[in-house]
């Protein structure tokens, strides 16, 4: 490629970044152009592309591109010296390439409106309507999970592989279009993730492609979680970039979903964040709260809790302050802390729909 055009793509970056700034403060543009506009058009592509495949094509793709930054720098390195301006303009000449895929694609998500202000939901909710909505999720938690194991004492086990569930996957979300009709997903693009092992050790259950609007699940996690994780990566699919959004909308999916083992899933999954958030205000109502949960469900959280504790490393909190710099940097400025806020989203919609259960 001839250097004036390498400048010129490497320059690029300057004015992508001011016009993504510009988008971050005109939300209203940004979720009628591209959030409900062009995306569906992207994401449906891109899962017909790379959805019948039986592998991640991104994982490959991720890997040999790997290997070719690696093999690049080492034949490159000693322009540093002799060609320094050049080396860095093939750098910036990348990452310019890579900046606008990421936005294009799917990144652009991160500037929509604000869920809440989509569903007409209230952003705040006192203490006693967070205990109101626990004591109903209790409630159901304990009754889906007397439903699988018939003894409060038994922790669940999910009979299905991980195929199976991702084959089952979209039917939550086919009964939540009757709530929500723009959360139809088809054709599905859900995949195990090929490099799980090291995804464990970074701490992280799943993760999005956007490149390949893949959805990849970590498939060494307890299997009673696998429902969860797979409707959280496919939101993430549909548009839904904060993670408190793709969570709620998660938990939406699975808790509709005809399959109790999904339900389960869901349902589990919305308790613990709320009984996370009543110790933060109350440890006394949350002491009290905890002792109503059945047994087998507290077994579930233990298990889970003792296969993160398995993986724990020195470089885990590195990976997580990384990946709270990068939510930060695409507008979801409380980090990794804004997974918390899911909270804020389940109270009020509960109370709006005036339902015991999302």
């Amino acid at each position: 490629m001839p250097k004036n055009k390498k400048l010129l793509i490497a320059l690029s970056i300057l004015p992508q970044i001011l016009l993504v700034k510009w988008l971050s403060a005109h939300p209203n543009s940004v979720e009628l152009v591209y959030s409900k506009g062009l995306y569906p058009f992207i994401s449906k592509w891109f899962r017909y592309m790379f959805g019948w495949l039986p592998f991640s094509f991104g994982d490959v793709f991720y890997a040999l591109a790997i290997i070719y930054m690696v093999r690049w720098l080492v034949l490159n390195i000693k322009r540093l010296k002799s060609d320094f301006k050049g080396f860095f303009i093939d750098v910036f000449c990348a990452v310019s390439v890579v900046y606008l895929a990421f936005h294009l694609l799917w990144g652009l998500n991160y500037y929509r409106l604000p869920l809440h202000k989509n569903l007409g939901l209230e952003a705040n909710y006192t203490t006693a309507q967070l205990l109101l909505t626990t004591e109903q999720l209790i409630a159901q938690a304990n009754t889906r999970h007397l439903n699988i194991t018939q003894d409060s004492t038994k922790k669940v086990v999910s009979p299905y592989s991980n195929g199976t569930v991702f084959k089952m996957v979209p039917e939550g979300f086919h009964r939540l279009k009757i709530e929500f009709p723009s959360l139809d997903y088809q054709p599905r693009s859900i995949k195990k993730a090929l490099f799980s092992l090291p995804l464990t050790y970074m701490g992280f259950s799943g993760y999005l492609n956007p490149l390949t609007n893949e959805a990849h699940v970590d498939y060494l996690v307890p299997n009673f979680r696998i429902p969860m994780i797979a409707s959280h990566e496919v939101a993430h699919q549909l548009g839904f970039a904060a993670e408190n959004e793709a969570n709620f909308i998660g938990i939406l999916a699975a808790t509709k979903h005809p399959d109790k083992y999904f339900n389960y899933s869901g349902i589990i999954f919305a308790l613990k964040h709320c009984l996370v958030e009543v110790y933060r205000r109350d440890p006394d109502a949350y002491e009290t709260l905890k002792a109503k949960v059945n047994v087998g469900i507290l077994k579930n959280y233990r298990e889970l809790q003792e296969f993160w504790d398995s993986y724990e490393n020195p470089l885990e909190p590195i990976f997580k302050v990384t990946y709270d710099g990068f939510l930060k940097a695409n507008n979801q400025t409380d980090g990794m802390k804004s997974y918390s806020y899911v909270v804020a989203l389940l109270v009020n919609y509960m109370a709006s729909t005036n339902v015991k259960t999302p």
